[in-house]
């Protein structure tokens, strides 16, 4: 009878201890959602957890209950086996029976499985926190009293919040739960934050226009050949912006025999400034609270820097529109034969990271001319070779004062520490 009871005190231990595990390994999140799909197991543990404080003193409760009493249990036995020595014997027995099947076992098995321990773990619990809760009370009152000596509250509880980057890693650990294009759309739109409108924008020299001050037909010839449904149109040079003419509108004059420099001019539709430095995810809800599609980046003299759309934003998290007119990665990245990468050197740097896989600085310069000249100080000749971030790099052609290619050869990345920086 000693050794049944025994044995039915460890197995109570044992369900203690796991409960414990299971209650506390539980992820939060998808025990929120499984309560807003009303499932009853899921509602009846959120109660619990409401008040871990409760939660874990019925448990302790519970659990050094009975390991004391089998603790007594086992020295009866083998007091009658073993005389007065046989308490040496059961602590010590005891000890290795509680630590294996009492603790390691079930703490494990709940580990692994919390939600099947939890979620039936916590009918019993919730009927035995009625029946205790004026113990449960008291000790709670006594410990929080001590907290609250150690200046802790236990009203001082974690908010279970996650940060952009732990959202990250949750997206990214998602593994099949998620398509991998989703997750990255996801990652995309995380990252968003991180970037601001001149990583993505059309840089000032590469901006095309139609000067008004040009003769009617050169006019007409530049609106029909233009590449994109917004013109935009100045006075001289791109300093002196005039707005954007849209092709619709073009077309509108054009049915009613109006199309003229002077109707023209009166459709031109106001610019949108957008000051350099201002992250996407700030940018996408300006677009959409002005109702805008198209800005012209400015620094903070006002001179124009580039120009940036709604579109450029949202590729930034869908990937690139089949209809861009823009090269892409694979456009300025072109495979050698020996392994090596030509690239053009007005490609961007982050563009070029994303989709090889290197990791050339990014928070400096956005393209890699402009990486290259900051980090000799000059504009270089052709044929001269330097290591960027461990990266070889040799300078192919130049011209314009402009870096227009070179070689880059990842397979003798080396990887550098930032004091060797």
């Amino acid at each position: 009878m000693l050794f049944t009871i025994l044995g039915i005190l460890i197995l109570i231990s044992a369900y203690f201890s796991g409960s414990e595990t299971g209650m506390m390994s539980l992820n939060r999140y998808r025990l929120r959602h499984l309560e807003k799909q009303k499932h009853r197991g899921a509602k009846r543990v959120s109660k619990l957890l409401a008040r871990p404080d409760r939660l874990i003193g019925l448990i302790l409760i519970g659990n050094n209950l009975v390991n004391v009493f089998a603790s007594l249990v086992a020295g009866v036995i083998f007091n009658r086996y073993f005389g007065d020595a046989g308490i040496l014997y059961a602590g010590l027995v005891l000890t290795l029976v509680i630590l294996i099947f009492a603790e390691v076992t079930p703490k494990t098995l709940a580990a692994l499985y919390p939600e099947q321990v939890a979620f039936p773990s916590s009918i019993v619990l919730s009927l035995l926190l009625k029946i205790l809760f004026p113990i449960v009370v008291v000790v709670n009152w006594i410990t929080n009293g001590i907290l609250r000596l150690l200046g802790v509250s236990s009203e001082q509880r974690e908010q279970h919040s996650l940060s952009s980057e732990e959202l990250r890693t949750v997206v990214n650990e998602s593994g099949a739960l998620l398509h991998q294009r989703d997750q990255d759309m996801l990652v995309s739109i995380l990252d968003l934050e991180k970037v601001s409108v001149e990583d993505i924008m059309i840089p000032r020299s590469d901006l095309v226009g139609i000067d008004v001050n040009d003769d009617w037909k050169k006019i007409q010839k530049q609106l029909t050949q233009a590449n994109h449904t917004r013109v935009l149109l100045y006075r001289d040079s791109i300093d002196d912006v005039v707005g954007y003419i849209h092709a619709r509108d073009a077309l509108k004059l054009l049915s009613k025999n109006q199309f003229n420099k002077a109707t023209l001019l009166r459709a031109v539709r106001e610019l949108y400034f957008v000051p350099e430095g201002t992250p996407l995810n700030i940018q996408l809800l300006k677009f959409q609270h002005a109702k805008e599609r198209i800005g012209l980046v400015v620094d903070e003299y006002g001179d124009i820097q580039g120009l940036v759309t709604l579109e450029d934003i949202l590729e930034e998290i869908v990937g690139d529109f089949t209809t861009t007119m823009t090269p892409t990665t694979s456009d300025e990245v072109t495979l050698q034969p020996d392994g090596s990468y030509l690239v053009d050197g007005s490609a961007s740097i982050r563009d070029i990271n994303k989709e090889m896989s290197w990791q050339l600085p990014t928070d400096g310069p956005k393209t890699l001319n402009g990486l290259i000249i900051e980090y000799l100080e000059e504009i270089p000749k052709s044929n001269i070779s330097l290591r960027i971030s461990g990266y070889p790099v040799e300078i192919i052609d130049v011209a314009g004062n402009k870096i227009k290619t070179v070689r880059v050869m990842p397979e003798h990345f080396i990887d550098e520490s930032p004091e060797e920086e």
